[in-house]
């Protein structure tokens, strides 16, 4: 056998399992990249192998440095990434500003695929970093109470942080739903606090996302006569309102 077709995430696991298929080292081949691993769909779905083609160098060849081609520039970087969940993660020491840009790329080829162009800034502050989404329609975006936008921000996060080697979290936001819903919520948390003290029986809410939790905790932690606490398993899981 002097010639192998082999696979793998990535152009450097395609070549080792040609090597060991032909049972040779790498200076006694000569590699050809068929095909270029690629991240798949949105950057987690449907993610492609890499192709390579190995062919085994004549023994009256001499083996030297020249004779054996390398690998494309373009593979370079490639070689280098270990592929996890089809998302391959970066080398030590990649700006995380780069794992930022990945989370952005996500979002946006998200929107196209629901049909919406948006534009996407990057917003540090002391607390978190906020990807602000800024188009039209963003409504199909958000979705009901925000739901969508919070399913995509853990998924841009996922994103992101295998793009890092330190811990990052993304906050998502689009026509300031964040501050509305903190608003909404914060009205809702006093009005059911008057009904628990009016009715004196306690109040459990509808299922929410930890972040929204924390809203009603802290918006009532101070609070004289009532107290709060959370209840249930995720996803289900309530805040409930009860007098002190």
């Amino acid at each position: 056998m002097s010639k192998v077709v082999a696979t793998g995430k990535t152009i450097e696991e395609a070549v080792e399992r040609g090597l060991t298929q032909l049972g040779v080292q790498k200076d006694r081949v000569t590699v050809n990249v068929l095909e270029q691993p690629s991240r798949g769909f949105l950057g987690l779905i449907g993610a492609k192998g890499a192709k390579v083609e190995l062919t085994l160098i004549a023994e009256a060849a001499p083996a030297s440095a020249a004779s054996a081609p390398s690998l494309p520039q373009q593979s370079a970087r490639e070689s280098k990434q270990e592929a996890i969940g089809g998302v391959p993660r970066q080398d030590s020491g990649q700006p995380v500003e780069e794992a930022y840009q990945e989370a952005v790329h996500f979002i946006v080829d998200v929107a196209k695929s629901m049909g919406l162009e948006v534009e996407v800034e990057i917003v540090h502050t002391k607390e978190s970093t906020i990807l602000q989404i800024s188009g039209p329609d963003l409504g199909l975006l958000i979705g009901r109470r925000g739901q969508t936008l919070d399913a995509l921000q853990y998924l841009a996060n996922i994103v992101a942080n295998r793009y890092s080697d330190s811990f990052i979290r993304l906050v998502l936001d689009a026509e300031n739903f964040r501050e509305r819903r903190k608003k909404t919520l914060e009205e809702l948390a006093d009005r059911l606090a008057g009904r628990v003290i009016r009715t004196r029986k306690e109040v459990v809410l509808e299922p929410m996302s930890p972040q929204e939790r924390k809203i009603i905790h802290s918006r009532l932690q101070d609070h004289r006569q009532v107290s709060t606490l959370s209840k249930g398993e995720e996803p289900n899981r309530r805040v409930v309102i009860t007098l002190k």
